[in-house]
């Protein structure tokens, strides 16, 4: 067994088998995998190892396309069978809903060159004599869809990673990984220790015990799940080819054919959880008893949709443990708490994204970071905050809602309220429907008469906002932005380690503020921040709340300077934006400090009072419009809130939520960390570049010089779509010239209120303003033209007035 390796794969089944292969594939060949027990132990082994391309996230679609056309390329790689059946899927849609979620896939595959389809009910009929469709509204087909055979898939990538070099040692259970000064791990075994520069917990159902060995949590569940197998079906036996699977979410199952029978399976309602204690060191090839029962409504759907089901014999039934994340999305990417420990846990769709995942995990642990835009997949997504409650009620949800359609925007109430500011009551009395952020809740509208809701479509709120975007643009409006992030550097070296992680010169005269981006291993933009100048040696930086676990990682890429700080204070200070062309007056009611123009102009900042409450007062606005962000002791909060309300009350001014100020921030054509900012996309085409500044050294700058003369693969835009009255873009839509030829993708979408527009903002290539395109909303073509400039004050002359 080698004492030393680049990196040691913790966990044998199919994601860690991946990760290995791809190691070797990107040229880390002195890598080894340890098992507890033999391949496949855990999850793998039992899964039913569906593999679909499609999903409701770009780039998790395409990873889970390179993962389906990979397995072919693996056999024959390797000599080893992967067990492939590809005789398609069809996916059925029974709502209006799931019909728009599909024809809105059918567009990006569409986009993005993927085999994915509607067919006629004749042309399903033929594909899959054996289904009912009756009430089915769409029928999507993809013809490389199918399913693989675990065990097969799971030795090809060993058997790959073997002949590029790696090493897989079996029955060998990790007893401890200790992290050394230089950073480097040893991980014990009983067969020996290995030094290693990375570790890899792939370790499946003993993700939160490999965690707990490296001092760390992760928020993990397991559950049972249950499938079974028919005996054999004569008119299956009687076919001479393979039938398609069948994706019916609205009935909350799947099927497909397995041998000369059909596997059908379920996410039922009434979840059971298993070992919430911890996973049985132990445990392995073993199964739960069979409980069918309560199954039986899922089963009765199956049955009347495709009735041979309900004539056949059950052979045999599956019910198994597979371990979930709150989201039921993996818990992906270094660990954000230590140094060079990637976290690969939690997966449920192993069979559709492993390829993937291995390629992306190899891509980060080395480069430094992933192709793709992998924030929704991101371990740093979750905080300690997600405790075992939460995660707990999460998971629960998310097993119950396996096949529910999840829309832009939705908020599931499971597991909430977690974090609260001294102002959420007050909120809630106000009729504020909320949202989470990163854990935090925060008003996304204010209308008591309106529940929430979520849909492709306008929803019951789209009045409601609009009430408060008219209000804010015509008067004023107080947002609370307290889920910004928000960080204190001070000491002699504040000025020196701020300029070596930003790209643009830090702010001199105190007062003064910045915008900046900080620039991704690839060149990209790995976020953005407002930068203010408080003391000689002291700044506040703002940035994207959600992604404050994310940023952690580049601030320990550059070491402070003896007697410097730089401290979280996003729990400890809590803010309101006041915006709109009379917050100025209101403001001026609660203080002595001249917050004239002349006094105060755009980019400012000063330590004032407000109602009594010493407050850091900035000078700008997300929304575009006259503001000023206003950040206070988190005890203060409340105080301030109410001044701020009483006082705009009698100048027709309130509170406006979140949703409101994504109408109008896109409006001013603003992007947003997360959707029109990520490291997969270049400064020049996202009109960062101007910040920029080449004369000095700052983090990644290497990176930058090296694509800051690329012509820009597609540029941010903003796009006007006409004749809309039922739906608008809410990100993700293709984008296609009027004669079909792919252009681009939205990264947000709403209505601008104030300005009376659909508005679709997103990345386009090869057009320019005035032309005309198709925004793919519901998945069908909405003709739209391209903006010259905002449609809300161009100029910028409301900011800065």
């Amino acid at each position: 067994m080698r004492t030393h390796a680049q990196a040691v794969v913790i966990g044998g089944g199919v994601i860690g088998c991946s990760i290995l292969y791809h190691l070797a594939k990107a040229g880390w060949t002195d890598v080894v995998l340890l098992e507890r027990d033999e391949l496949t132990s855990g999850s793998t082994w039992h899964a039913a190892a569906n593999i679909h391309g499609l999903h409701d996230s770009t780039n998790i679609s395409r990873i889970q396309h390179y993962t389906m056309q990979l397995y072919n390329a693996l056999e024959a790689e390797t000599g080893q069978s992967c067990g492939v059946f590809q005789p398609g899927s069809l996916y059925l849609a029974q709502t209006e809903a799931r019909e728009h979620q599909l024809r809105l896939q059918a567009a990006k595959a569409r986009f993005y060159g993927m085999n994915f389809h509607e067919v006629s009910r004749d042309e399903a009929a033929r594909l899959h004599p054996l289904v009912d469709f009756d009430g089915i509204r769409c029928i999507m087909y993809e013809p490389d869809g199918g399913n693989v055979d675990p065990s097969g898939v799971t030795n090809a990538y060993a058997s790959g990673a073997r002949q590029m070099g790696a090493e897989i040692i079996r029955f060998c259970p990790v007893t401890g990984t200790l992290q050394q000064p230089d950073g480097t791990w040893v991980v014990e075994t009983a067969k020996g220790d290995i030094r290693a520069d990375w570790v890899v917990n792939a370790a499946g159902l003993w993700g939160r015990e490999v965690a707990a060995l490296a001092g760390i949590t992760l928020p993990l569940q397991p559950t049972e799940h249950q499938y079974f197998v028919t005996e054999t079906i004569a008119e299956i036996a009687a076919m001479d080819r393979r039938l398609p699977s069948v994706a019916d979410r609205d009935g909350e199952y799947y099927l497909r054919q397995e041998g000369q029978g059909l596997l059908v399976g379920a996410y039922e309602k009434d979840v059971r959880f298993w070992a919430e204690e911890g996973t049985p060191q132990g445990f392995g090839h073993e199964l739960f008893a069979d409980d069918l029962e309560r199954i039986e409504d899922n089963m009765m759907r199956a049955i009347d949709r495709v009735p041979v089901v309900g004539a056949a014999g059950i052979k045999r039934v599956i019910n198994g443990p597979m371990i979930w994340s709150p989201d039921s999305n993996v818990l992906f990417g270094p660990h954000p708490d230590l140094r060079n420990y990637f976290c690969c846990n939690g997966i449920i769709p192993g069979f559709s994204q492993s390829g993937g995942m291995g390629l992306m995990a190899a891509d980060w642990i080395t480069t430094g970071e992933s192709r793709y835009d992998m924030f929704a997949w991101d371990v740093a997504r979750f905080g300690d905050w997600a405790d075992k409650a939460f995660t707990k009620a999460r998971v629960g949800d998310q097993y119950a809602h396996r096949f529910s359609i999840h829309f832009p925007g939705e908020e599931r109430a499971a597991g909430r309220p977690l974090r609260r500011r001294p102002v959420y009551a007050r909120q809630k009395e106000m009729g504020a429907a909320f949202g989470l952020n990163y854990g935090w809740e925060h008003p996304a509208y204010f209308d008591a008469d309106v529940p929430d809701s979520a849909g492709f479509t306008r929803q019951t709120w789209f009045d409601s906002v609009g009430r408060e975007c008219k209000m804010l643009r015509q008067a004023a409006g107080i947002i609370d932005i307290s889920n910004f992030a928000k960080y204190i550097c001070k000491g002699p070296g504040a000025a020196d380690w701020l300029n070596a992680v930003f790209a643009n010169n830090m702010p001199e005269p105190v007062g003064r503020s910045c915008l900046t981006p900080l620039i991704g291993v690839r060149g990209g933009i790995a976020g953005d921040f407002t930068v203010t100048r408080l003391g000689e040696d002291e700044f506040m930086v703002i940035g994207s709340g959600m992604a404050e676990r994310y940023h952690q990682r580049f601030w320990k890429e550059v070491p402070l300077p003896e007697g410097t700080t730089f401290e979280s204070r996003t729990e400890a200070i809590c803010g309101f934006n006041i915006a709109g062309p009379l917050s100025r007056k209101l403001l001026q009611k609660l203080t002595n400090a001249d917050l004239s123009t002349a006094a105060f102009p755009f980019m400012r900042s000063q330590r004032i009072d407000i109602a009594g409450v010493s407050v850091i007062a900035l000078r700008v606005s997300f929304t575009g419009d006259l503001g000023w962000e206003l950040h206070c002791k988190q005890d203060d909060q409340l105080r301030l809130y109410d001044a701020l309300l009483q006082a705009g009350a009698d100048l027709g001014a309130g509170p406006v939520g979140s949703r409101a100020l994504m109408s109008l921030r896109v409006e001013k054509g603003y992007g947003s960390w997360g959707r029109e900012y990520s490291p997969e996309y270049w400064p020049q085409e996202v009109g960062l570049d101007r910040l920029i500044k080449e004369e000095k050294d700052f983090l990644n700058k290497s990176a930058y010089i090296e694509i800051k003369d690329n012509v820009s693969r597609e540029v941010l835009s903003l796009i006007h779509v006409q004749h809309v009255d039922t739906a608008d873009a809410t990100g993700g839509e293709p984008v296609f010239l009027p004669d079909g030829t792919p252009v681009g993708r939205v990264t947000s979408g709403t209505y601008g209120y104030s300005v009376g527009m659909s508005l679709a903002l997103g990345y386009l290539k090869g057009v320019k303003a005035g032309d005309a395109v198709d925004v793919m909303i519901l998945g069908k073509p909405h003709r739209g033209v391209v903006l010259a400039e905002p449609p809300f004050d161009p100029k910028g002359e409301r900011l800065r007035a």
